[in-house]
């Protein structure tokens, strides 16, 4: 199944996505959003109420939220491909890097990505996002992928010279309009088998990052693995799985995004997550 999160009227609303529409489950289901339908283990009753009903909205009448607009935890993963890790001249490392995003500085599809007034150094990073599904304390790396509940795109926006500060980045993760999830999430039986799917990130129709995600230095498993020998996860956490080489930071010059620019993330099996460019207010 392909959930959304979305707004109405500036009313937050979730639902499936059909080939024909959205079925609003606000209403229809007892949960109050996505992420509270997630941890009651409840996307069973989500597809038997979904079949055969009638859609509620189009797509293109809604307004996305990022598909779970309130996580409790979202948790970026850096340098987690080679091919970047060689870019930036990271030395190798026994332990994936991870840094956390706000869950306010998240965007749905479509939504803007925002250039602060202090910077202009704004750099695209395409990811997979994998959403938790229910609550796990150390997880092995066998069993981790019963805890994904899916799956969906990530646009983990850098402010590269905040970001280079001091050696804690968070400041350059965490500008409001910078964390694009979505368009959707995409439940592990309708994604399939993930490592050679391809990840994509255009600015303005240029290709400018293009791997699989069998590239990935630290699997998912493993990242699960990790993650939950030092915290709990619970339904509808994030996790960013890392960006591919081709940053705009290690261009030569630097390609940074402007006002203006549209970055696309294209997630095969996941999804397409599309998001327009302008200044802060």
């Amino acid at each position: 199944m392909k959930f959304i999160s979305f707004r109405v009227d500036a009313t937050p609303r979730y639902g499936v996505v059909t080939d024909n529409g959205i079925v609003d489950l606000t209403g229809r289901l007892t949960f109050a959003d996505l992420k509270a339908l997630i941890a009651a283990g409840a996307t069973g009753e989500a597809a038997n109420v979904a079949r055969g009903a009638t859609t509620d909205y189009a797509i293109d009448h809604v307004t996305f939220d990022p598909v779970i607009p309130n996580p409790e935890k979202i948790l970026c993963i850096g340098v987690n491909y080679e091919a970047h890790r060689q870019e930036t001249g990271r030395a190798k490392s026994e332990y994936p890097t991870i840094f956390t995003r706000f869950a306010d500085t998240q965007m749905g599809h479509l939504q803007p990505v925002i250039v602060p007034r202090v910077s202009d150094k704004v750099d695209y990073e395409g990811e997979l996002a994998v959403i938790i599904g229910k609550s796990g304390r150390h997880v092995s790396e066998a069993n981790a992928m019963d805890y994904v509940a899916g799956y969906s795109c990530y646009q983990d926006a850098s402010v590269r010279d905040y970001q280079r500060h001091t050696t804690q980045f968070t400041p350059g993760k965490n500008f409001p309009g910078t964390g694009g999830l979505g368009p959707y999430l995409v439940t592990p039986d309708v994604a399939g088998a993930l490592p050679s799917k391809r990840v994509r990130t255009r600015l303005n129709g240029q290709m400018v990052q293009n791997a699989t995600l069998d590239m990935m230095i630290f699997s998912i498993g493993h990242l699960i693995e990790y993650i939950s020998s030092f915290t709990k996860l619970n339904p509808g956490d994030v996790i960013a799985t890392g960006t591919p080489a081709g940053v705009g930071a290690r261009r030569n010059p630097p390609l940074w995004m402007k006002p203006g620019d549209k970055v696309e993330v294209d997630i095969e099996g996941v999804g397409l997550l599309v998001n327009n460019v302008v200044a802060e207010p």
